[in-house]
């Protein structure tokens, strides 16, 4: 049984909660990517009005730098995590939820709130939360060299779990019968299912929230989803979206309308300055996309991503009163810029290059941008294009864009057939759409671009899939509220069913 050695101290969080994206933005970046500066999962609230909010202790955790070359398992490092007891019913039939960290800093707050503390309530559950490695607190190294960066990988962060996993058994003497199961959301909801299908002697089963389980280099399908969410609000939207971006590049074609689009853009560097360079002009494009990806991304989740929904984005997009759309797609970016405290729109292209390969921890490409971007070029992609001129978001930032950056921050290898590689190499470890798991429930919404890369329907019954129309990322796993729309609440409950389900009776693994 656990003995956790005296009631840790706990430190009362404030009523009130600012929300990630209000912080400043030194990248140029709030959102990029797919993911948002701090991290593609929110705080679990955006204000913290329970009882039970406390913040746990810091607990460290000696780690393995290196799980698969024998002279570097010698060297460890300190991994941070953290416990919560207080609902836990210690005994031999009791469950270990464990939630896994993911490409930012991991959050106290979903020690005491957020959907899976409710389901350890049910099942007296006891609960921890591990930092995946390069992230947060958790520093394997001296800094984030590109030859220090060789140590961060999914396959790592899965056997950091597997070693966490056994060593907690035996600090705490829990018992063979007690099942663990993982919970995460986004790239954490893919280490869940990976966890289950790599080490299903020491994970029993996992619920997996909007994790893409596809590696793809251009993921052009992202802003397909980005438009057809924009779409179902008002179709009249995405029209409007188009014409901005069209009258965009008009504007880009003489002096007085590249004046003009610094005026409405407020951009940190004259247009004129950079329309020769097609490397700054891109990174503009994709900042005024990523203005509504992340809108979309994160639509009324129940997270801090979420201050603005498409509902507020779109109805700007939709009043012609206050001038043509390029007026309006300006508005939209004076929102984001407020939103995240920034003074103007840095573009430029070698200035993000430059603070990318800062290897400084105390950089703030380290809050996850620097790793979590070397990760996409040696084993995802996740590239989110746009390579069509007549398309919404037109044809400037297609996936050489991408693969440029690789190459200009890491390393020159990391060109196009290197990344076709390490992506078929990734999809084939881990079986893609065609996972080999048992004990794993795939949760995703419809909102969500990033359900386009995860399974969202199944035939068969050891892959069990919850597709939950209106949703938006990891929209699940947030603090239920009495506003979540039914399709949500049941989606809850089902989560909770297959959960009592598994903590049951032994199946078969």
């Amino acid at each position: 049984m656990l003995m956790l050695g005296g009631v840790p101290r706990f430190l009362p969080l404030g009523l009130l909660f600012l929300g990630l994206i209000a912080q400043s933005v030194a990248l140029g970046f709030q959102y990029r990517n797919g993911r948002h500066v701090h991290g593609f999962l929110g705080e679990p609230s955006k204000i913290a009005t329970l009882q039970r909010s406390q913040e746990p202790d810091d607990l460290w955790f000696d780690q393995i730098l290196d799980h698969f070359h024998g002279a570097d398992r010698r060297q460890t490092w300190k991994q941070r995590y953290f416990v919560n007891a207080a609902h836990y019913r210690n005994d031999s039939t009791a469950p270990i939820f464990l939630m896994i960290g993911g490409e930012g800093e991991a959050s106290k707050k979903w020690m005491n709130e957020g959907a899976w503390i409710h389901y350890a309530e049910h099942f007296g559950a006891l609960c921890i939360q591990l930092e995946h490695r390069f992230y947060g607190k958790s520093h394997p190294t001296s800094d984030l060299s590109t030859k220090n960066l060789v140590y961060l990988s999914s396959e790592q962060a899965l056997a950091d779990l597997a070693n966490f996993v056994a060593a907690m058994k035996s600090k705490y003497n829990l018992a063979d019968t007690q099942k663990w199961i993982a919970f995460g959301g986004s790239y954490p909801g893919s280490l869940a299912a990976w966890a289950r299908e790599k080490y299903p002697h020491l994970i029993y089963g996992s619920i997996s929230s909007s994790g893409p389980l596809l590696a793809e280099v251009d993921f052009k399908q992202y802003f397909e989803v980005v438009k057809s969410s924009l779409a179902n609000y008002n179709p009249g939207c995405v029209e409007a979206v188009t014409r901005s971006f069209a009258q965009v590049e008009i504007l880009l074609k003489h002096m007085i309308g590249q004046r003009n689009l610094d005026e409405k853009f407020r951009t940190c560097t004259p247009i004129k300055d950079s329309i020769e360079n097609q490397l700054d002009i891109s990174n503009f494009f994709e900042n005024l996309a990523g203005n509504f990806a992340g809108v979309v991304q994160y639509n009324k989740d129940n997270s801090p991503h979420a201050n603005l929904t498409i509902d507020d984005i779109c109805d700007v997009m939709l009043n012609s009163t206050v001038g043509p759309p390029v007026t309006r797609l300006g508005i939209i970016n004076e929102m984001l810029l407020q939103q995240s405290n920034a003074t103007c729109l840095d573009y430029k292209y070698d200035k993000m290059v430059a603070d990318m390969k800062n290897v400084s921890w105390d950089s703030e490409a380290a809050k996850g941008m620097r790793q979590w971007t070397y990760q996409t070029c040696n084993e995802f992609g996740f590239y989110q294009t746009s390579e069509n001129k007549s398309d919404t978001f037109g044809d400037r930032f297609g996936v050489d864009f991408f693969i440029r950056q690789c190459m200009d921050i890491y390393s020159e290898h990391m060109d196009s057939k290197y990344l076709e590689q390490v992506v078929a190499q990734t999809n084939k470890y881990y079986g893609a759409l065609k996972p080999d798991t048992t004990n794993v429930l795939y949760v995703h919404g419809s909102i969500d671009p990033w359900h386009a890369l995860g399974l969202t329907a199944s035939k068969n019954p050891k892959t069990p899939t919850i597709y939950i129309e209106g949703t938006a990322h990891c929209a699940n796993m947030y603090e239920p509220v009495q506003t979540d729309p039914k399709q949500l609440v049941a989606a809850r409950n089902k989560i909770l069913k297959y959960l009592a389900k598994l903590l049951d009776a032994y199946t078969s693994t």
